[in-house]
């Protein structure tokens, strides 16, 4: 039996944590909770997770950025507590829908998700992101410095960050490293940092201040019916991307989660990760597509991975010092090396179909397969992707709306069940 604290798990385990640690320590960021307990819910959430899907399934929970409408707006009103409250309800909506899930047969679901939706959800995954990796890769505000490289200068650091990537993924193995050559996540941060460096764009102000040792600034939620009622909608959205991601890291692995685990029990580990995560003054968590990317790129399929990044996660929120110093890496480095993860999530959707033999001639699946992209690819701009409620949305109901990959999901099962109900009356 494979030890799973080898020291390769826990260097690739530790290559997950630099994966998530950009996306996952913005959203404190921009809504004013605590870092540190953002880094301790993440990483327990995924412990959680794991232990809930009987850790079969390799994926790592991140901050979602679809609840930040709400903190924003409830922290202003109202103030953050509430708005941890309301994300403690939305959690308590993921367990209700597993609930029911576990009463749906896996003949059934197939009938709902079949290869022609799963697969443009998956594209979408990537192509959805694919802004958020060209502005990282054209950002000049850089390490709290704006205005020293430009934007040619970004796309440089950002291209060399990605050839990096490439060369080790392409050459090591070549060279006899083959396990050196499932760390081109790693390298490839680690070399655009270091070019960033040399060119005196990273700012490390932030990590003389931190301190070495310090506990996350821990807070508790509040309730109101108002809180709740604009925050818990926003459960309805994540939960769609939630099956697009497991239905994604699926397709990556070759297995099947739909069926083993069951998405009852992945839906149900997401969300009591999420409502924990608020207790402890954190934001929602979210299944992360970044990490999906780097299994992909990586091949190494083992969820002990995601545990070991888990556990370093944790120790990062026990650690300042560090958390400082994985924050001073500027955003064309992390543009550079999204451009690789998030094709390689949109490329697996295209092998899904590819492999399934999906007859796009057949007009059904074709309309299906239209409208899902359009839909997906006209709403899923970078402001929707950070506020549900801006302008673009395609359908606005309150407090929350669907966009992008929520709305394409939606189009696309509805389309499906229409088309084709005939296979749904014989069975």
């Amino acid at each position: 039996m494979k030890n799973p604290l080898s020291a390769k798990t826990v260097v690739l385990g530790l290559q997950h944590t630099f994966v998530m640690f950009g996306s996952t320590v913005l959203v404190p960021m921009v809504t004013g909770l605590d870092i540190g307990v953002t880094l301790f819910a993440a990483g327990t959430g995924t412990l959680i997770f794991h232990v809930v899907t009987k850790f079969k399934v390799p994926v790592f929970l991140g901050s979602s950025f679809a609840f930040i409408p709400a903190l924003v707006v409830i922290g202003e009103s109202e103030g953050l507590p509430y708005a941890l409250g309301g994300i403690v309800a939305a959690g308590g909506l993921y367990i209700i829908v597993a609930i029911i899930f576990m009463f749906v047969s896996i003949d059934v679901m197939h009938k709902i998700f079949p290869p022609h939706v799963t697969g443009p959800i998956i594209i979408l995954i990537g192509i959805i992101l694919a802004p958020v990796a060209i502005k990282n890769a054209t950002d000049a505000y850089v390490g709290n410095i704006r205005g020293q490289i430009s934007e040619l200068g970004c796309w440089g650091i950002a291209f060399f960050t990605f050839a990096a990537g490439v060369f080790v993924k392409m050459a090591f193995p070549k060279w006899g490293l083959k396990f050196l050559s499932l760390l081109p996540v790693l390298f490839a941060l680690l070399a655009g940092y270091t070019l960033a460096v040399l060119t005196g764009i990273v700012d490390f102000s932030a990590v003389a201040k931190a301190a070495w040792i310090g506990l996350p600034a821990f807070s508790s939620p509040k309730f109101s019916l108002s809180a709740i009622s604009f925050t818990v909608p926003v459960a309805i959205v994540t939960m769609v991307e939630h099956f697009g991601d497991i239905l994604a890291i699926g397709n990556v692995t070759g297995k099947d989660y739909l069926a083993d685990p069951r998405i009852s029990r992945t839906l149900l580990g997401d969300g009591i990760a999420t409502s924990v995560a608020a207790f402890i003054g954190g934001p929602a968590n979210t299944t992360y597509s970044e990490n999906t990317g780097a299994v992909a790129l990586t091949e190494a399929h083992d969820p002990a991975i995601m545990r070991i990044a888990a556990v370093f996660a944790i120790l990062l929120s026990l650690v300042p010092k560090f958390s400082a110093i994985v924050g001073t890496i500027p955003a064309p480095v992390i543009g550079g090396i999204s451009i690789l993860l998030f094709g390689m999530i949109s490329a697996i959707g295209i092998k899904n179909m590819v492999d399934a033999r999906i007859d796009i001639h057949d007009p059904k699946i074709l309309m299906t397969v239209a409208a899902m992209l359009v839909l997906g690819l006209g709403t899923g701009t970078i402001s929707s992707l950070v506020d549900p409620r801006a302008p673009g949305a395609a359908i606005s109901a309150g407090s929350f709306s669907f966009s992008g990959l929520g709305l394409a999901a939606i189009a696309g099962v509805f389309l499906n069940i229409v088309l084709n109900i005939s296979n749904f009356k014989n069975k």
